[in-house]
């Protein structure tokens, strides 16, 4: 034993290595290449699909053939086609202010289980290559020679189109060991793990990103404005499909008391089997082991098989058994997950109290997976949608179908998440978005400017009009500024404008006895105001800026505005060129 879990381990080292030296090819391929991979992997998984889901009935004993069949063409052929036209290469999406680029992850380690082998291997297979990504698969051991079959088969087909052989590998020597080294590998990128709760609790416990699922245990209400028959109907066809194998499908039905006869009678009808008190407590012995967890021998069996197993008699042409339940917990074994075609039977009295009981299966052991419901009100629906603890509510619909995306328009996966309330990552259905980074290139939409520079703007243009308030004669030589705008001005004209100022000042001042003539200081005063120099503010000093950057020029130019500077001020160069030329700069 401990030699077959050294080579597993060792196993799993060369196969990410491989995996990994696969990926640098494999990261480099256009969009059409990846897409005519995945066309050639989905093709021969489609024709495949009978002959797989046989390997896998008969070396599980899980399920049917004829279902097998059914989930492996869902995986090849619904997958493809709904992620067909994905863009997983480059810029996927753009906008004018977004652009948003994929980059595939790594190495994929994809744990794959035994209740759904050949389905879930084809179906991340898929995803992984159409995200640029290569992939290690470790098969649950009581499957894995038809885990290892869909490998190469689709290996295969995908190496006629380009794709690397070790971009798809599977290891041959299963073990506990061996999937540890595979999840905690350094090159490993992502796990996307299927399996039971211990498995997935240790691959998010690897280190590494991952995509879990937790236990399904789903319930299922009947509201009173149901379609009664069709309701019972879809949830047979859902528990019974590959003999209950998928997690989401119904495990326990709760029925609104005012039309409880009505649907006994449509499960009757239909190939349910109620039992009797005693039968429901054989069954109930064999559901659970010593341990009180789920007995695997009664996993994916038949209501046949089930019923011999607890040395019970049931009528020909049973599909379901389903016994009354007076409670949920670990003392009332039919609440809990069965994975087969078994269902727990309550009666509520309303849609308040039946959508509490659903609550209530859900927190004993199907947190965050999947309930269901059926009723005639929209309202109704979305009010009981509020309520559950689950990432997919499906409504009027087998639950089974619903969850995976057959029958809705959820996104169709094998792998389901179950959010923060199943301790998962995620809520969604996994898909190939989930196995890229997407970089976002972000260009601006909003300009930001440092508060210094803006108080220093606002200090630029507040400097004549500081001037004015301080010079009773600065507003009236303002009315000549619309004659001087052109700095090239010659000094004749500007003392031309200086005689007319003082003729008219003069003019208008009453004539004093002590009145005098100015002098020359004061003339060359108002010649520097005229000229938008420095001014004379009654001996204040205008405030100078620390400094000054090409928008501050341009700012005082349109303002005609001087900014004034020391030795000390900085100057940016733009700055420099455009203040000089245009004479804007005042020295103190």
């Amino acid at each position: 034993m401990a030699d077959k879990d050294l080579i597993s381990q060792q196993e799993a080292r060369d196969a990410v290595e491989s995996a990994h030296l696969a990926f640098r090819a494999v990261a480099k391929f256009d969009q059409a290449k990846i897409d005519r991979i995945c066309e050639v992997m989905a093709n021969v998984a489609l024709a495949e699909s009978a002959r797989l889901g046989a390997m896998a009935s008969d070396e599980t004993g899980f399920g049917n053939a004829a279902d097998k069949r059914e989930k492996n063409r869902f995986a090849a052929q619904d997958v493809w086609n709904y992620f067909r036209s994905m863009k997983t290469v480059g810029v996927i999406k753009e906008t004018e202010n977004i652009v948003e680029i994929a980059s595939p992850r790594g190495v994929v380690a994809a744990i794959i289980p035994s209740t759904n082998p050949t389905s879930t291997a084809i179906f991340k297979i898929i995803i992984a290559i159409k995200s640029c990504n290569t992939i290690v698969l470790s098969p649950h051991p009581s499957a894995a020679k038809c885990i290892a079959e869909t490998a190469r088969v689709m290996r295969e087909a995908a190496g006629t189109e380009g794709l690397p052989p070790d971009a798809i590998c599977c290891l041959s020597n299963s073990s506990i060991e061996g999937t540890e080294t595979l999840m905690k590998h350094k090159r490993t990128a992502v796990i996307l793990a299927t399996g039971g709760i211990g498995l997935v609790r240790a691959a998010y416990s690897s280190g590494k990103p991952a995509f879990g699922v937790g236990p399904g245990n789903v319930p299922v209400f009947i509201e009173k404005t149901a379609d009664a028959q069709k309701a019972v109907s879809d949830i047979l066809i859902s528990t019974c499909f590959d003999n209950g194998t998928i997690c989401a499908s119904e495990q326990s039905v709760v029925v609104d008391a005012t039309i409880e006869t009505e649907v006994r009678e449509q499960f009757k009808a239909q190939g349910g089997h109620f039992l009797n008190q005693s039968e429901a407590e054989a069954v109930g012995k064999i559901l659970l082991t010593p341990q009180r967890t789920l007995n695997p021998k009664i996993v994916g069996k038949s209501a046949e098989f089930i019923a011999n197993l607890a040395g019970i008699s049931i009528p020909n042409g049973t599909r379901c058994l389903l016994a009354d339940c007076n409670g949920v917990g670990r003392d009332f074994p039919w609440s809990i997950e069965k994975l087969s075609p078994t269902l727990a039977f309550f009666v509520a009295d309303g849609i308040e109290a039946g959508a509490n009981r659903c609550e209530e299966i859900l927190q004993f052991g199907g947190m965050g997976h999947t309930a269901g419901m059926h009723t005639g009100s929209r309202e109704a629906a979305i009010r009981y949608g509020e309520q559950m603890p689950a990432s997919r509510v499906v409504i009027n619909s087998p639950t089974t179908h619903g969850a995976i995306g057959f029958s809705t328009d959820l996104a169709p996966s094998m792998t389901l998440g179950c959010g923060s309330w199943g301790g998962n990552v995620t809520s969604d259905n996994v898909s190939p978005i989930h196995l890229m980074d997407i970089k976002r290139v972000a260009f601006e939409t909003r300009s930001v400017q440092s508060p210094k520079s803006e108080v220093q703007s606002q200090l630029a243009v507040g400097n004549w009009q500081l001037a004015e308030k301080q010079n009773g004669q600065a507003s009236q030589i303002e009315d000549q500024r619309p004659k001087i705008k052109d700095r090239n001005i010659k000094r004749e004209e500007i003392a031309a404008i200086v005689d007319k100022f003082l003729s008219e000042k003069i003019a208008e001042t009453p004539k004093v006895e002590d009145q005098k003539p100015k002098t020359e200081d004061q003339v060359k005063t108002i010649i520097h105001q005229v000229l938008k120099e420095e001014p004379q503010t009654n001996g204040a000093k205008p405030k100078t800026v620390d400094f000054v950057s090409e928008d501050d020029v341009k700012r005082a130019i349109e303002n005609g505005e001087k900014i004034y500077t020391t030795a000390k001020t900085i100057i940016t160069p733009s700055a420099r060129d455009l203040g000089e030329e245009k004479e804007v700069f005042a020295k103190i």
